[in-house]
């Protein structure tokens, strides 16, 4: 957008009257100085408010969400951004026409790392957030692969790293997931052999890289990484939140930990040799996990676990779980001999979760992470989908009830109450046309899910009619140019 252009368009804003949302003023948002175009962003504007501002002044919507994210940089459509913090929650934007260095704390740079290196690596910087192959809440296990295990270290919530070496640098800091890869938030502390971090982190999986003297390194002591898209790659750890253990077997030579978390890969984790037997601290994702040993070529249950139960296949599991108990529960049917609970939780196993009989019918305690399953009673051999449960996916045979666990969004269409058949349908169900079935409650359809933090596009199909959310201002072009509704699910 040319400067004569933003003059136009910002004389035309100052002669607009009727603004579709009255407590929004063009003037406070759009202004010159000294020659610069200066935005004023206002972090609690509504989601109507940003789509406003986004379409009346040119701006990437997702500009508007990454100005608050700390950085003093940022880069949209190929144009950079100086931002200046206000006070909390309101900022200034300023089109950065020449290239600008931010101040660094970094009195002597190393022969070779020049502000224009510095400033290329704050720019790359804001964008390495969302660069992972799998979100950090999909992740179902992990383990550390660092070459020794002295650098690093979880114990009571804090992460130690320790990088040795460097005993020449000036400065290091270190950035990743952890710090929404802030470059100068966290800097390492410099000891005799090395430096170290320490940080206080929940357990799961984080990104990270250092920042020696300027220059962006992953940890060369860390086996563990994944494409940064810049030709390198971020190194990656885990805070375990479980540990794995095995009394004797002093003349073992391998244990190899093996189960439904990761697919029942028999050589993948092996465990780790004590004084007392063996041992191997894990990340696993919240839910109930089947698992056994493979002592040298012999598997077996865990001896100190004492929950087992049946692998559909004539053999037995040890079984596990981290987090919150779901009761799932089917009544009546006194007079089935048995009833089993299978679903995309348990890979369909039909053979594994019994149902016990009570005085109103049948129930099983279940360990869930928050997400979306599916799911089916299996009662004397006949499938059947849970008549109590008034959401489900699919059609006909392939019907299944629907369950979403700790939902953090509801669908709502508070219109076309006479619609025979509502579904959802979006970015995070491949935009299916029968997943997933809305319910009509209290006048309107709803629909409650799970959703992974981020940007999602939708629609509903009303009676076989695809059709934008009515009460949602929010929307962008797709490659039918009949639009999408547009929606963000904060982290």
């Amino acid at each position: 957008m040319k400067n004569k252009d933003i003059a136009l368009l910002i004389i035309g804003l100052l002669l607009f009257t009727s603004s579709a949302i009255a407590q929004f003023d063009p003037k406070s948002v759009c202004r010159f100085e000294n020659g610069d175009l200066v935005f004023r962003i206002d972090k609690n504007w509504t989601d109507a408010q940003k789509h406003e501002v986004s379409i009346k002044f040119d701006l990437d919507s997702t500009l508007l969400v990454r100005i608050f994210d700390g950085f003093p940089l940022v880069s949209s459509d190929s144009i950079t951004w100086k931002v200046k913090v206000l006070k909390p929650g309101l900022v200034e934007i300023s089109k950065l026409t020449v290239p600008e260095v931010p101040a660094v704390n970094i009195p002597d740079l190393h022969i070779g790392t020049t502000p224009t290196m510095i400033l290329h690596d704050l720019m790359i910087s804001e964008n390495y957030g969302g660069w992972t192959s799998v979100p950090a809440e999909n992740v179902i296990y992990g383990v550390n692969s660092f070459s020794t295990a002295s650098v690093f270290r979880y114990e009571n919530s804090i992460a130690s790293i320790y990088l040795p070496g460097f005993k020449d640098a000036i400065n290091i800091f270190i950035a990743g997931s952890f710090n929404n890869w802030s470059t100068m938030q966290s800097p390492m502390i410099k000891l005799d052999s090395g430096w170290v971090f320490k940080v206080k982190l929940q357990p799961g999986r984080y990104m990270y890289k250092f920042i020696i003297d300027g220059k962006w390194e992953p940890d060369p002591n860390n086996k563990l990484k994944e494409d940064d898209t810049y030709g390198s790659h971020n190194s990656i750890f885990f805070c375990p939140n479980y540990i794995f253990k095995l009394s004797g077997y002093n003349e073992a030579r391998n244990i190899i930990l093996s189960g439904s978390f990761n697919n029942w890969n028999e050589r993948e984790l092996k465990m780790n040799r004590t004084q007392t037997g063996w041992e191997l601290p894990l990340y696993l994702k919240e839910g109930t996990h089947a698992y056994k040993f493979k002592v040298d070529k012999q598997w077996i249950l865990d001896p100190a676990n004492k929950v087992t139960r049946p692998d559909g296949y004539g053999n037995q599991n040890s079984f596990m779980a981290i987090g919150d108990t779901l009761i799932f529960r089917l009544n009546g049917y006194k007079g089935a001999r048995t009833v089993n609970l299978a679903g995309s939780f348990n890979a369909w196993n039909s053979g594994e979760l019994f149902m016990q009989k009570d005085s109103m019918g049948w129930t099983i305690p279940y360990v869930l992470a928050k997400g979306n399953y599916e799911y089916k009673f299996v009662v004397d051999g006949k499938w059947m989908t849970d008549p109590a449960n008034p959401y489900s996916t699919g059609g006909g045979e392939t019907q299944n009830s629907f369950l979403a666990f700790k939902p953090n969004h509801t669908f709502q269409l508070d219109t076309l109450t006479q619609a025979h058949s509502v579904i959802l349908t979006g970015s995070f169900n491949g935009w299916s046309n029968e997943n997933y079935r809305m319910k009509l409650e209290n006048g309107k359809w709803v629909f409650p899910i799970w959703l992974n933090p981020g940007k999602h596009t939708y629609k509903f199909i009303v009676d076989g009619t695809w059709i934008l959310d009515p009460r949602n201002e929010l929307w962008e072009e797709n490659e039918y140019n009949t639009r999408n509704s547009l929606l963000w699910i904060e982290p």
